[in-house]
């Protein structure tokens, strides 16, 4: 009964008696409305679990209807004993029937793939959106599409996985990390690795995240995705989802125990063939030790290792949680190394209100790893001994031949004592409202504490530092706490056709580091390891040291949405930072972007083609991001360090080491910025068929590089300043394909490809000025003292080769060389002029792929990946073929028929071409299903690095971006990759090829 109805009739009621009877009447209809509805909450999920957003959700027969929010719940007032209808395109519709007592259901759709595919949520910074709303270029990839197996550092699982980004780990070694790269470095001097996001956590170590806890990756590529995260945007972001509570209760375990061995080494000379070729030369300086010792062997081991992870799950439609543990005991190859980690999360949820417009999550995350490292010198040493040394002499002590670098490698494993050991924790608390109506606010504080302790003993008889310093002992420990705090707002409207969005927010970082150490040498007595450093006898200057910095990140940032009709698409950001890092003139920068996409499927001109195009889109996007991170505290202030000279106190008598100024201040030190044009396309064909087209450039400005300055004005000879500017232009592909989808059988296949192209576009400014910067140092190696490798100069890319163009050897084994006007010469009369661009570090063409194949209950799983075009200086090679090294240092097997008889000289001769192909997993395996709720018990085999295809003559030709000292290599990661880029240098820790097998189990309740 309408209100003008009712009006009518009250003015028609006479009697008290009538008036009686219809309120009567009124409260009885009422009372029976009450009666016959009831409120029904739900939750609509894919074939896969995946919650679905959008769905349509109606009473059946009735206008009565709503959609899922972007968590796929639901809530709708429906008549007792009626039904609902749920449906999505391209899935199949449920019709559920209503019953008194329902009230929180779970909905699967069945899907088509695409179209459900098109729904699923992405992560792109303080919120969510539909993949088909996309306007920036992002890339996800779920848990199923990671890289599996022994997994010892988390990036390792989107090794080839994402388009443009390059996942490089150079080492076997267990507890090595790996560099990440996103369409290209754009930085000399800062960190030039994504940011990495967990949990809505931005800034943290991505190993505090173990593989089996990850839910979903999300890529976000270009700046009008990542100007959101503003000045620490401007290398990607990486956003990692982590599994959390799901209605029901399940147990699920997965563990796997491996077998682990060398893939590759050297072919060097063995003692039959070093004592042919005395033989045959008659060399009168040959010492033959009686000997049969492959050293690279001698140092190896055949690795077994395991991991086993448990996890329980329980949750209900208003409340949930997920704990799980993790244990890890990854054996290294080579002898005394390894990595042992235990881990262990707990997330959980819980809603508030009849309509859960309050819900509270929380996440706890920890980890402690140990690990031996070893010293990476021993390469060196594994190459140089003559093979007929014995490994221990008669009286069972490791044996000794007095040399330069030429000490016993096994002895240097041995007799040493590293201990190393890190803590991570990770926890958070978010709260979410939800108020009127289209609001929701939110808020998430989150502490994170990183701490590393080192112990090192080097016994008096231990050979190298042991004996030259009576014994040697080390104790070292270095922490930081990062501290967040976060409130945001957003706005979500739907008018008819038009969808509004909008955020708005503000948040608060702050970093602590610190650390300090002690290291004492002179010990009478090695009983007490590096447990009593007091009884070191020697004390020098520098032994002991300590330190400690902290930095500030205030940032506002606001992100606008619009949709008309599903079709037209804009996205708008802007964030504005301020850090204490930077100078007193630029404490603050602006990040703004704007991107746009139109779904061209969806008009009604392509309505003919809808029976095989399911889907294309156009997109583009242009942002301004930064780096700040990675460039360190109190950079733009003047500083004061102690120096060499000392000065006297008349007071005390005694003479102090004086204060000096050690840093110029800079008060216009600001972030470099990176401008950004993203051009995309994103298409389906016959719901099979899946993929993306990006093309992008970018240019960052005002790079950070430390240049030299006149004394004076200034009272330091070098200052960090914002000069340069670095460009990088390229495309990728993404490719998805659902080859056969049988009953039985079923393929899928996934291909990406990136290409980039970098140059660094300028270095000089009117004021700061250089012409070349030299990069890959050569210092250390034999006759190449003060030498590097390599340029970074404008018009080429970070990594360029750059020395003399070989032009083979002459007759008598002489290398010749090409001079600037093209003539072959020998070494003599080479002048600098005569050097030339050599090739770069930087690949033409980065490559993943993917297979999997089912029938029935077996599973067969294929991935690889590979870079293309790179080139790599095989700086062990070039020492290896030196003709003075026999017969008392060991060659490699082809250098007897080389002919080479001269010293070696860096040039081109050396530089290989680094191209390959790595088949990364090859697994096969066999799902028992159990009949209790979709149980199931599935077993299976893996191998690892099976083969590489390439010409390279390195141990390994992925070859990357380790520090080096100068020396010798020490296996430390340098962030910047300007250290010594793609130069193989006895850092040949080998990768191991690894066969494992697997058990895992979910149990459902």
């Amino acid at each position: 009964m309408n209100s003008k109805n009712k009006i009518k009739v009250l003015h028609q009621m006479w009697t008290a008696k009538s008036a009686v009877l219809m309120i009567a009447m009124l409260f009885l209809s009422a009372g029976i409305f009450a009666q016959g509805k009831k409120q029904v909450s739900g939750t609509v999920y894919d074939n896969t679990g995946n919650v679905l957003p959008g769905a349509s959700v109606m009473e059946a027969g009735t206008k009565n209807g709503t959609s899922t929010d972007f968590d796929g719940k639901f809530t709708l007032q429906v008549a007792v004993g009626g039904a609902i209808e749920v449906s999505f395109i391209g899935a199949t519709t449920q019709k559920i029937q209503i019953t008194a007592s329902a009230s929180n259901l779970d909905v699967r759709l069945q899907n088509d793939g695409y179209a459900l595919a098109e729904v699923q949520v992405v992560s792109v910074g303080y919120g969510k959106v539909k993949k088909s709303d996309l306007t920036g270029a992002i890339s996800t990839v779920g848990a199923d599409d990671l890289v599996k197996g022994t997994i010892s550092s988390t990036e390792q699982v989107l090794q080839g996985k994402v388009a443009g980004l390059n996942i490089i780990r150079p080492s076997g070694d267990p507890s090595a990390g790996a560099t990440i790269r996103l369409r290209g470095g754009t930085s000399l001097t800062a960190s030039n690795s994504p940011l990495i996001v967990v949990d809505g956590i931005a800034g943290v170590d991505i190993n505090i995240v173990q593989p089996s806890d990850i839910k979903s990756v999300d890529v976000l590529k270009d700046a009008s995705a990542t100007a959101i995260y503003g000045s620490r945007g401007a290398n990607g972001v990486i956003i990692i989802t982590t599994k959390s509570g799901t209605k029901g209760v399940s147990v699920v375990y997965s563990g796997l125990s491996s077998v682990g061995y060398v893939a590759d080494n050297l072919d060097l000379l063995s003692a039959n063939q070093w004592r042919g070729y005395v033989r045959q030369t008659g060399n009168a300086d040959a010492v033959d030790y009686g000997g049969n010792t492959n050293w690279q062997k001698a140092v190896e081991q055949t690795a077994i290792s395991q991991s086993h992870t448990l996890s329980i799950n329980s949750g209900k439609a208003d409340s949930g949680f997920r704990t799980s543990i993790s244990y890890l005991n990854n054996e290294g190859v080579i002898k005394k190394s390894g990595l042992e980690r235990i881990s262990g999360n707990v997330s959980a949820y819980q809603y508030l209100g009849d309509n859960k417009d309050v819900k509270f999550d929380m996440g706890l995350f920890a980890n402690i790893d140990k690990w031996n490292p070893i010293d990476y010198r021993i390469f060196e040493r594994v190459y140089n001994l003559n093979p007929t040394i014995p490994v221990y002499d008669a009286n069972g002590n490791f044996s000794s031949v007095s040399g330069n670098i030429y000490e016993n490698p096994v002895e240097i494993l041995t007799n040493r004592t590293v201990d190393n050991q890190r803590h991570r924790l990770l926890g958070y608390f978010k709260t979410e409202v939800k108020f009127l109506k289209d609001f929701m606010a939110s808020a998430n504080i989150s502490l994170e504490h990183n701490a590393v302790k080192g112990s090192t003993y080097k016994p008096s008889y231990a050979v190298m530092e042991g004996r030259t310093e009576d014994g040697y002992a080390q104790k070292k420990y270095e922490e930081y706490t990062n501290a967040q705090g976060e409130v945001f707002v957003n706005y979500n409207k739907t008018l008819d056709k038009h969808v509004i969005g909008a955020l708005a927010g503000y948040s608060y970082f702050e970093n602590i580091y610190q650390g300090f150490g002690a290291q004492r040498s002179g010990f009478v007595t090695d009983a007490f390891s590096y447990n009593n450093l007091g009884a070191g006898y020697n004390y020098r200057l520098g032994d002991v040291y300590s330190y400690k910095g902290k930095s500030n990140l205030v940032s506002f940032f606001a992100r606008a949405n619009y949709s008309y009709d599903g079709k037209y698409l804009l996205t708008a950001t802007v964030r504005r930072d301020g850090s204490s890092r930077f100078g007193e003139n630029n404490k603050w920068g602006t990040f703004p972007s704007a991107s746009a996409a139109w779904k061209i499927s969806s008009e009604e001109f392509m309505s003919s083609s809808k029976d095989w195009l399911d889907n294309l889109k156009i997109r583009v996007g242009y942002g301004v991001t930064g780096n700040q991170d990675g460039i360190g505290e109190y950079k733009s202030l003047s500083i004061l360090g102690v120096g060499n000279d000392s000065y006297y106190d008349p007071v005390t008598k005694t003479w102090s080491l004086a204060y000096s100024p050690k840093q110029n201040p800079n008060p216009d030190l600001k972030w470099e910025s990176t401008q950004q044009l993203n051009i995309g396309v994103d298409f389906s064909l016959f719901n099979r068929i899946s993929g993306s087209f990006e093309w992008y450039s970018k240019t960052t400005k005002d790079l950070l590089y430390t240049y030299e300055v006149p004394q004076p004005p200034y009272l330091v000879g070098n200052m960090l300043a914002n000069v340069g500017e670095m460009s990088n232009k390229g495309i990728e592909l993404t490719l998805n394909a659902d080859i056969i989808k049988g009953d039985k059988f079923t393929w899928d296949a996934n291909l990406t490809l990136g290409h980039n192209v970098q140059k660094i576009e300028k270095l000089s400014n009117p004021t700061y000025k250089t012409d070349v910067i030299y990069s890959g140092s050569l210092h250390g190696l034999a006759g190449m003292s003060g030498q590097y490798s390599q340029v970074i100069a404008e018009g080429y890319p970070v990594g360029t080769f750059w020395g003399f163009q070989s032009a083979g050897l002459d007759a008598d084994g002489k290398m010749l060389y090409y001079n600037a006007a093209g003539e072959k010469v020998l070494d003599g009369v080479l002048v600098d002029a005569d050097k030339k661009d050599l090739g770069n570090i930087q690949p033409d063409l980065t490559l993943g792929i993917g297979m999997n194949f089912t029938y029935g209950n077996f599973d067969l799983g294929i991935s690889g990946y590979g870079m293309f075009g790179q080139k790599a200086l095989n700086a062990t090679n070039m020492m290896l073929n030196d003709p003075n090294r026999l017969p008392a240092f060991n060659v490699p097997d082809d250098f007897l028929n080389s002919g080479i008889t001269s010293s070696p000289k860096y040039s081109s001769y050396w530089i290989e071409d680094a191209s390959f192909f790595r088949l990364q997993t090859l697994s096969l395996g066999y799902t028992l299903p159990l009949k209790y709720k979709g149980s199931k018990i599935r077993m299976y085999v893996m191998g690892e690095n099976l083969f590489v295809l390439t010409s390279y003559k390195g141990v390994d030709p992925e070859i990357g971006l380790n520090a080096q000292d100068g020396i010798n290599q020490t296996g430390v990661m340098d962030l910047t990759g300007l250290a010594a880029p793609g130069i193989d240098r006895y850092n040949n820790y080998p990768r191991p090829t690894t066969i494992s097998v697997g058990l895992n189990f979910t149990l459902n309740n």
